[in-house]
């Protein structure tokens, strides 16, 4: 599975003011995003969880073959049963949940050309951790002091914040991500915590012109490209 702009935005935004001593990060994929965050923290523990096989191997061989090997580690089962196993609590949660067009249905996966693009469909279905699931283990894993983020679509952000509410989770920062600076918000990174603050919103826009990056965006996130 390639490696998409959200999780680069997610590894780069995520709050390490706290200086969390652990990190689980739900839905790893390649291992991305843990990988970034143990770049940039000195997190003693920085954990994360995958159900695919394919995604599960390949993040734990890029986990083994990093220079953080010593902290990273990959868990292959299902959020929920993870949730219902792990006693220990993370002082930092992240996650890009895989989303999919709600009209979306079983079937149409069924329908897959071929085996690749089926799992990146299922990757994105969201039945496969709806944000109910996602936001109820999230409340039962973090600290007391700890911070959860996330990135979701826009559209989505309402309904994700009013779950969130419902678990005792609150927003304290929120960023509106846009391609270019005429088009329409397209994402929401969201940090939340058991703590109600006045929400710190601000807004970024990633390009001016194609493969013309912003400042803004560059200086989130030039620690992670080769070139940029």
């Amino acid at each position: 599975m390639k490696i998409g702009t959200d999780g680069v935005l997610l590894g780069a935004w995520a709050n390490l003011e706290h200086q969390p001593f652990s990190i689980l990060d739900i839905g790893a994929g390649t291992g991305v995003v843990a990988l970034m965050l143990a770049q940039r923290s000195h997190a003693e523990v920085v954990d994360a969880l995958e159900i695919d096989d394919e995604a599960y191997e390949q993040a734990s061989e890029n986990f083994e073959a990093s220079p953080w090997n010593d902290r990273l580690f990959c868990y292959h089962a299902g959020f929920l049963e993870f949730v219902q196993e792990i006693d220990d609590e993370y002082d930092l949660i992240v996650s890009n949940p895989p989303f999919f067009n709600p009209s979306l249905s079983t079937s149409s996966l069924q329908k897959s050309e071929n085996s690749i693009s089926k799992a990146r469909e299922m990757a994105r279905f969201n039945d496969a951790l709806p944000f109910e699931h996602l936001l109820a283990g999230t409340a039962n894993l973090l600290s007391r002091e700890g911070k959860a983020c996330f990135i979701i679509p826009f559209q989505e952000e309402q309904k994700f914040l009013f779950i969130a509410a419902a678990v005792g989770l609150f927003p304290n920062k929120i960023t509106h991500v846009k391609g270019t600076p005429t088009s329409e918000i397209k994402r929401s990174l969201l940090e939340l915590s058991f703590t109600r603050s006045d929400v710190f919103n601000t807004e970024l826009v990633i390009e001016t012109d194609r493969h013309v990056y912003t400042p803004e965006y560059v200086g989130l996130t030039k620690d992670f490209y080769l070139k940029m």
